[in-house]
């Protein structure tokens, strides 16, 4: 892989992104690799037509793009690669000869985070929310043999809402994945709505949220003697995927 050393500036979409250690994460790797041309930004919009300014900025070669934006990014790209395409969410965004190229390494840092606590017959999954980064993790475990069901806040075709998600539903599952910003610093204390008195140790609660490092949801997981994960791992995952395609496509 070889490194650009000219000017380039890259950054995150995104809203209320403060929180996010994307920001800090690359320009540490910049200052460590004496990248000192180098820089990442935080573009914090309120709403998707401002991304047209954000691909103004000069010496811009790459963004990462989070929550809400990881669908609604589309139309303001010129190609996509064939897993984004697929799965109908982009987190990362090439800059390429006057062209923006969509791609999702979420998919990658999501099932190698996950797999490493994975047990065999984890075959049943629950997916909470129905957003971009939902989109990913649905299209991973497909791949990955893992049946599963969505949870959301409204009534959808095909998904269970809180209301009516049961005990039961909870009990015949083994992997429960918050894909929802709910427990985000500051809001600390807010999580999904599921019914947790049938979590057991069985269970694996994987959540995406990874400030703070124990989320409300995972402790209810790390009460109950299951497996937890948060999302820092995977956030770093695609990040570095991130990076090769950013420095690969040159």
């Amino acid at each position: 892989m070889q490194v650009l050393k000219e000017k380039s500036v890259y950054g995150l979409i995104g809203r209320n992104i403060e929180y996010s250690f994307s920001r800090n994460y690359f320009n540490q790797r910049f200052q460590r690799e004496e990248l000192s041309s180098h820089q990442y930004v935080n573009f914090d919009i309120n709403e998707i037509s401002s991304c047209a300014k954000v691909f103004d900025t000069a010496y811009l070669k790459g963004c990462n793009v989070t929550v809400p934006y990881k669908q609604q990014i589309i139309p303001f790209l010129d190609e996509l690669d064939e897993g984004a395409e697929k799965i109908g969410a982009v987190n990362c965004i090439d800059f390429k000869n006057g062209r923006k190229i969509g791609y999702n390494t979420d998919v990658y840092g999501f099932q190698k985070s996950l797999e490493k606590q994975l047990f065999n017959n984890d075959k049943r999954a629950l997916i909470l929310g129905t957003g971009g980064a939902s989109l990913a993790v649905g299209y991973c475990l497909e791949k990955m043999g893992i049946e599963y069901k969505k949870v959301s806040r409204t009534s959808k075709t095909g998904v269970i809402t809180y209301e009516n998600l049961s005990e039961e539903d909870v009990t015949d599952t083994e992997i429960i994945i918050n894909c929802t910003p709910l427990g985000t610093s500051p809001n600390i204390n807010s999580k999904p709505p599921i019914p947790y008195q049938a979590v057991s140790k069985k269970h694996y609660l994987f959540d995406l949220v990874y400030n703070p490092e124990l989320s409300s949801f995972l402790n209810e997981g790390k009460t109950k003697e299951a497996r937890f994960k948060n999302g820092y791992e995977m956030l770093i995952l695609q990040a570095e995927r991130s990076w090769e395609i950013w420095n690969n496509n040159r």
